[in-house]
């Protein structure tokens, strides 16, 4: 079955970028030119999704006006015949079909996605972390639609990731199925060092089977007493295994000051407007360092 929605859960509270979060929402930031979660609901699109469901949280109003139509700014840019911009920033109200819903309390991701029951109905939908743009020739959703399609399990989207870094996230429990390829057999959210199964952990694209929903209503608080994703996730995967996709593109943690300066540095260095400026400036830059 072919998958056409998505979740995005942005409700999070943006602690790790204070203070710029306080005002702006992290899945607003910019990277360059364009906020980040603009960067997730176009590889959505470009996988084939048609409705993307935006769960936002109180103060979050800012994102659903940036996929809305802006009447004066339209007007001015096309009063001044600045077309080419006009058509740029009016192409964003039709990137997809956009829905949202509010996660009125934080109680974790889980409880995000169950948020989502209704906008997913009996259908497998696609989960693309906000706080996650993935930057690559492919989009990393359309890898794992592919092997959902495929295979007909939950796919998880995985990188191999260092050894602290892994205690931070999840590990899996893999089997190779073919290149860049797994069956998930268990998980574990934020593990000890002994319990880590591998260098892969989840980052931040899975496509779920509504069956999903039968899990998370029966998942009990787990780490940072929230329900966690990864718990319903772990049972699915040990009652009916899952698939787990290294995806080619590459991963920028937005919810990490470091990972939003990763990613304004390396798009910055690609732009066809600054690439070539940006890149005689770090030139010239590291030359002092």
């Amino acid at each position: 079955m072919k998958v056409t929605k998505a979740i995005i859960p942005a409700a999070g509270l943006g602690t790790r970028v204070l203070p710029a979060s306080k005002s702006v929402p992290k899945e607003m930031l910019p990277i360059v030119d364009k906020p980040a979660i603009q960067y997730i609901v176009e590889e959505c699109a470009a996988a084939g999704i048609t409705d993307i469901l935006i769960i936002t949280n109180r103060g979050k109003n800012v994102i659903e006006d940036h996929f809305d139509h802006s009447f004066e700014l339209e007007t001015n840019l096309r009063q001044k015949g600045k077309l080419a911009m006009l058509e740029e920033v009016s192409a964003i109200a039709d990137i997809a079909n956009i829905h949202y819903i509010r996660q009125k309390e934080t109680k974790g991701l889980g409880h995000a996605v169950l948020c989502a029951k209704a906008f997913v109905g009996n259908e497998p939908f696609a989960v693309c972390y906000g706080d996650d743009v993935i930057m690559g020739d492919i989009p990393a959703i359309g890898e794992l639609a592919a092997a959902y399609e495929k295979y007909g399990k939950g796919v998880c989207g995985v990188k191999p990731v260092s050894a602290e870094a892994i205690l931070k996230y999840s590990s899996l429990k893999v089997e190779p199925l073919e290149e860049r390829v797994f069956r998930v057999t268990d998980m574990i959210e934020k593990p000890t060092p002994d319990k880590v199964m591998s260098p892969y952990s989840i980052l931040g694209r899975v496509i779920l089977p509504p069956e999903i929903f039968d899990y998370l209503e029966k998942t009990q608080p787990g780490a940072g007493g929230e329900i966690q994703l990864t718990d319903a996730m772990r049972q699915l995967a040990l009652d009916e295994t899952m698939v787990a996709v290294d995806f080619s593109g590459k991963r920028y943690d937005m919810g990490n000051k470091l990972g939003i300066m990763m990613a304004q540095c390396e798009t910055a260095l690609k732009h066809k407007e600054i690439g070539e400026d940006f890149r005689e400036y770090l030139k010239k830059l590291a030359e002092t360092l």
